[in-house]
């Protein structure tokens, strides 16, 4: 079964990851190598894909640069699996702290309902067609259809009354009385029915429909993985005798919903999916591992706080390759692809434990962002923020215009602003628009303004005093 990663060369990951992130080309040339790596793993021989392990990526650069931007889009690319975790997490104790091994069962949480949505999507339609004939079922004749599903959907009056043959008998009764022309007529009542629901005609018409009773019970327990939250599945481990139902008042529009989902469960084997899952973590999923410069150091930690070498050798194994019990199943982690991430302002990447260093072996520096960059960021990626706020004030019927030299303004002043204070990089931007846009957004439902330019005298006039006062705090997010 081929992975689901596209077979784009690494020129093309990078023009597509330009699309959403300015600049940083080093950065993602790297990630871009490692995605192809991973198709080039694939089509070799399983002993000698086995042999073959990522090359893991250390980005070492200072906030709001885009280290989790280029991460983050390269799964997106990919369709794999991805979680961000933070270093810090792991320095701490009690409730608040988490064991290592936990980003590995999160990410198959993840992979686990990708693959879900991927299988509901390819029975979406047969699951559509079924949804509808059971609540035409009720339109057309509720008390049949409820007594039938009453007797025949029951488990244990199935197979009692298909031991006697009670079913077959009443079934020959029920056709023996029905006359030709009353089946016709109930044909064509069921065909009318039919497409007044397909159609969305009679969605708001309030009807009972019998659901699964979906509550389970959770807790925490402490296992030898750490502490977990487990599902208790009675259901699920007794088998359809053991399953609840309970009836529900609800619109058909919405009953749709509920039974195309209720349906879309009954098509899928959810064995096959949880091995599918499993497969896609261990081969494509990408674990992102945030402030990795908070546990560098050797120094022993005191307090309250896990010493941060601890911290570096918990991560250690699962880094170089071990297997991890999920509630899924064992999943290894030889071939998950880890991205470290750090600004390393207070220490450097030499102060990891070698073990660790050696681990992350390709080292990637991402470069601070000047006002030409934030320039681009304003306008280039498909997600620019100024389309972000142009779509948004479209909704109240404002037509909102940003000019060039508007463009230019807004990134000056972001600019300025990040060398006066802490450099937090393109973060710095949305501090600076909705400043710049807070009255415009408050007033937009109230305002009879179809049309507004944002130039570069409108800029100043709103954000002169971002960059003259000597109290910057109060705009600083």
């Amino acid at each position: 079964m081929s992975l689901p990663i596209e077979e784009l060369t690494p020129r093309q990951i990078v023009a597509e990851l330009d699309r959403y992130i300015v600049g940083q080309t080093q950065a993602k040339r790297a990630v871009a190598v490692a995605l192809r790596n991973r198709l080039r793993r694939q089509r070799l021989s399983e002993e000698e894909s086995r042999e073959i392990m990522p090359k893991n990526i250390l980005m070492i650069g200072p906030t709001g640069v885009g280290k989790t931007g280029v991460a983050r889009r390269l799964a997106q690319l990919a369709k794999a699996p991805f979680i961000k975790v933070e270093a810090t997490k792991f320095t701490e104790v009690g409730y608040v702290g988490r064991d290592v091994d936990s980003m590995v069962r999160d990410l198959t949480n993840i992979a686990i309902r990708m693959v879900e949505a991927e299988r509901t999507a390819e029975v979406a339609e047969e699951a559509s067609k079924r949804a509808i004939d059971r609540i035409v079922d009720i339109l057309v004749d509720p008390y049949s259809s409820s007594r039938k599903s009453a007797q025949f959907d029951n488990p244990l009056i199935k197979q009692a009354m298909d031991y006697f043959g009670q079913k077959q008998e009443a079934e020959e009764q029920e056709e023996s009385l029905a006359t030709e022309s009353e089946e016709a007529d109930w044909a064509r009542r069921r065909a009318k029915v039919r497409e007044q629901v397909e159609s969305g005609s009679r969605d708001k018409e309030i009807v009972e429909i019998e659901v699964d009773d979906g509550s389970t019970p959770f807790l925490q327990v402490f296992s030898p993985q750490g502490m977990e939250e487990m599902g208790l599945d009675l259901p699920g481990q007794i088998g359809p005798l053991g399953r609840s139902r309970k009836n529900k008042n609800v619109s058909i529009g919405e009953a749709k919903g509920i039974l195309v989902q209720e349906e879309a469960k009954k098509l899928i084997d959810q064995h096959s999916v949880t091995r599918e899952a499993i497969r896609r973590t261990e081969e494509t999923g990408i674990i992102f591992i945030d402030e990795v410069d908070k546990i560098a150091g050797r120094e022993g930690g005191s307090g309250p706080d896990v010493s941060r070498e601890g911290v570096q050798r918990d991560l250690l194994p699962i880094i170089e390759g071990s297997t991890i019990a999920t509630k899924f199943g064992q999943v290894s982690t030889e071939h998950i692809l880890f991205i470290g991430a750090g600004a390393f302002h207070m220490s450097k990447p030499s102060d990891l434990i070698p073990e660790l260093q050696g681990r992350l072996p390709i080292r990637v520096e991402l470069q601070p962002l000047e006002q030409a960059d934030l320039r681009r960021i304003l306008r280039e990626p498909k997600n620019a923020m100024t389309k972000q706020y142009r779509q948004l004030l479209s909704t109240e019927g404002v037509d909102l215009e940003f000019t060039e030299d508007g463009i230019d303004e807004i990134a000056k002043m972001a600019h300025e602003v990040n060398g006066r204070t802490e450099n937090i990089g393109a973060r710095r931007l949305h501090t600076v628009m909705e400043r710049l846009l807070e009255d415009i957004m408050f007033e937009a439902p109230d305002t009879k303004t179809t049309k507004l330019t944002v130039d570069a005298e409108f800029v100043r006039s709103r954000l002169s005093g971002l960059v003259q006062d000597v109290d910057l705090s109060k705009y600083i997010l």
